[in-house]
């Protein structure tokens, strides 16, 4: 696989959605939780994607419940929770995993693109994922499978991953800039 084109992805009722139809588009594509420490990053997002949806700039949204399981329910409670607490108008799909051996080949592919990108040190949430994770294994700072829920990947109109934000990425001070530079 050669560009993100190249992936075919589930809308929310299953049906097959070729990621060639964003062709031409930046994209952010993340990974999404409903119950999640880190589910207030909708607002970010909706925000994001009000302000600069018109400039061909799509937020794709892939709920995954791999981590936690902070992502319980259908696809369309999922929808209808987003919508109806924050207003989500972008995209949102299938539930995916994201690593592991059932992971989804967009995801492969996006990791393999580009790996972790470091947590936000001055993020209230970055000591206590360090400590989750230095426990489970010493070595997770060199993998680049997902972390945690809202891991973002950032493509440009080309459809090549130019950059990855990890959950405690500010979507104003350092996600927005990103995506304004390749508008």
């Amino acid at each position: 696989m050669s560009s993100v084109y190249d992936f075919t992805v589930q809308d929310m009722q299953g049906n097959d959605v070729h990621l060639a139809d964003y062709q031409g588009k930046v994209l952010l594509i993340v990974n999404t939780a409903t119950e999640c420490g880190f589910t207030p990053t909708y607002a970010d997002l909706q925000k994001l994607y009000q302000d600069l949806g018109d400039q061909d700039f799509e937020i794709l949204d892939f709920p995954c419940n791999q981590f936690g399981n902070q992502a319980p329910g259908t696809a369309q409670e999922i929808h209808t929770f987003c919508t109806g607490r924050f207003g989500v108008t972008f995209p949102q799909f299938a539930k995916v995993e994201v690593n592991g051996e059932h992971e989804h080949p967009l995801f492969t592919w996006l990791k393999k693109e580009q790996g972790f990108a470091g947590f936000d040190p001055n993020h209230k949430l970055t000591p206590i994922l360090t400590k989750m994770f230095d426990e489970d294994d010493p070595h997770w700072k060199q993998s680049a499978d997902i972390k945690w829920n809202f891991t973002k990947f950032l493509l440009d109109k080309n459809g090549q991953v130019v950059a990855r934000f990890e959950p405690t990425a500010d979507i104003a001070t350092v996600v927005r800039p990103a995506v304004e530079k390749l508008l």
